[in-house]
């Protein structure tokens, strides 16, 4: 998809202020410094739509992006973080789990995983949560520029493996430096919102 118009319409914390359309919607979930800005940022051509920050564990809302006033991306707060409280984990983790569990618009989420380390505990919880409620998952595997070409299966497979990936489910080598893996996220998220 060639995007020209992107633009965040709302940050939300509760259902009565998700936007009230038929768009579909493709949420972005991942640890907090797992490159989701970034991943927005490449697939709709801007620099800073998305606001990177140094800081992780700033999304702390979910952030709904309209492109091309045909579908919107769903920024969910990155978990994982260390710095939050409990209290506010929990807040959040009640708020996610809300969203993904009852939004009929929801077509597909986007797991993102640091493709240099093994999944952490909360990425293969994400992922068993998202498959035990039998929520299209597409598995995106960012920074793929920080290690060479020729390890790349063996990082694929060792997080597949930690996930118990399925076979049926979409697996993406991305890096928003080189773009690698680009198309093949556009593709996934216009099958999933074909389906």
């Amino acid at each position: 998809m060639k995007v020209h118009h992107a633009e965040i319409v709302i940050s939300a914390v509760a259902p009565k202020q998700y936007p009230e359309t038929d768009l579909p919607e493709i949420a972005l979930a991942g640890r907090s410094n797992v490159g989701k800005s970034s991943f927005i940022n490449t697939l709709i051509d801007r620099k800073n739509l998305a606001r990177t920050s140094g800081k992780p564990g700033k999304t702390q809302t979910l952030n709904f992006y309209l492109i091309e006033n045909a579908l919107h991306f769903v920024d969910v707060p990155g978990y994982g973080y260390a710095k939050v409280s409990k209290t506010e984990r929990a807040k959040w983790g009640q708020m996610i789990e809300t969203y993904l569990t009852s939004r009929e618009q929801l077509k597909a989420v986007v797991s993102l995983v640091d493709v240099r380390h093994k999944p952490s505990q909360e990425d293969i919880q994400m992922y068993e949560f998202l498959k035990y409620y039998d929520i299209p998952v597409i598995v995106v595997a960012t920074k793929a520029d920080k290690i060479p070409r020729g390890k790349w299966n063996k990082h694929e497979s060792e997080i597949k493996k930690a996930l118990n990936f399925d076979r049926n489910d979409t697996f993406i080598l991305f890096s928003s430096v080189t773009k690698q893996g680009k198309e093949e996220a556009w593709q996934a998220i216009e099958d999933a919102i074909a389906e």
